[in-house]
């Protein structure tokens, strides 16, 4: 019977509980990594401090730079409930603005002119109700909003990842959900396929002669946002902002016409790359915003490889990953995956797809 591969059913998984990943582990490389060969339709298991044996010179890996905002707020409206507050839309050339969308959770509904008491002598002012969540806030207090952030806000983690207000577990949010090579400030999710990478591990591919460049996407809250319809079709991606730098553009698109593996790292980089691309023209530098969706059927023009996290099942992530590897051979990994104890989502382990 053939797979009908528009039907999100197709993309749905049975994953216990306790196989999503709470914490981080000690060390950022020491994650499984379950190597996937579309080719030979085989699955190995290594770790992920063994990449750099597992590529070869010559190899291009394209990372996310971007700088996950602590985004996240609690407060009281002036009536006395409970707010919680994740601040959208901060990307670096916005982030000296004090009127922010922002998704907010509430036991009560929010009004227009509604006070938010935030700690540190902050307030905010209730200016426009959207739908599901959606408010428009203005931030008042004594300093710029992005600085107030850095010093109160607490890191946006998914809904799956479970925190109490344990400072502590916060403080290790704050250095272990952003990546080691995070630069720009501007996302409210960790591209994290990224989170696996070390300083030591980066120097080891770099002297192998697997070399690595950067380039930014914003990645927004867009990225949770659940699949309701069955056809995947119907589905639709927020836009997001992206930048790659003229230098890095030229290393990449020499990558290409030498015929060299082109390895992103994480869906954030795929979409990116994707956008930016044309076989006319090479990879465009500059700055730009993409909301490409990428489903199986879809035929990648430059990315040759791809380092993931294993996804939410019936997720847009999962569909990209699926357009390139295969979605038997992928739900046959992530089945595997399961089956092996593998850890799941944005603190668990990881997959190369080559």
């Amino acid at each position: 019977m053939q797979m009908n591969p528009y039907d999100i059913e197709n993309y749905k998984f049975d994953l216990p509980e306790e196989l999503i990943a709470q914490n981080p582990l000690p060390e950022r490389d020491s994650s499984r990594l379950l190597v996937v060969q579309r080719d030979k339709g085989r699955f190995e298991h290594h770790y992920f401090y063994e990449l750099e044996e597992l590529l070869i010179p010559g190899d291009l890996i394209v990372l996310n730079n971007t700088k996950v905002i602590p985004a996240r707020l609690y407060g009281r409206k002036d009536t006395g409930g409970k707010v919680e507050i994740i601040v959208l839309n901060t990307p670096e050339k916005e982030l000296s603005s004090h009127t922010k969308w922002c998704l907010t959770r509430t036991s009560k509904g929010l009004k227009k002119g509604m006070k938010i008491l935030l700690p540190g002598d902050f307030t905010g002012v209730v200016e426009e109700v959207g739908q599901k969540g959606m408010t428009k806030i203005r931030f008042m207090g004594n300093m710029p909003l992005h600085e107030y952030l850095g010093h109160k806000g607490i890191m946006p983690l998914p809904p799956y990842i479970k925190r109490s207000r344990d400072m502590k577990c916060h403080e290790m949010d704050r250095n272990r959900y952003q990546t080691v090579f995070s630069k720009v400030p501007g996302a409210i999710a960790a591209p994290t396929a990224g989170l696996h990478f070390s300083n030591e591990l980066i120097k080891r591919l770099n002297e192998k002669g697997i070399s690595t460049v950067e380039i930014t996407l914003h990645v927004g809250y867009g990225t949770f946002k659940p699949v309701r319809s069955k056809d995947i079709r119907e589905h639709k991606i927020d836009p997001e902002l992206y930048e790659i730098d003229g230098n890095v553009a030229e290393l990449i698109n020499n990558a290409k016409q030498e015929k060299r593996r082109i390895i992103a790292v994480g869906t954030t980089v795929v979409r990116t790359l994707e956008t930016a691309y044309s076989k006319d023209s090479g990879l465009r530098p500059g700055r730009g915003v993409t909301d490409l969706y990428i489903i199986p059927g879809y035929r990648f023009k430059i990315v040759d490889a791809l380092i993931t996290n294993f996804h939410l099942p019936g997720s847009s992530l999962i569909f990209l990953v699926c357009a390139f590897g295969g979605i038997r051979l992928i739900m046959d990994a992530y089945r595997l995956a399961v089956k092996e104890r593998y850890r799941f989502y944005s603190y668990g382990d990881a997959m190369l797809i080559i």
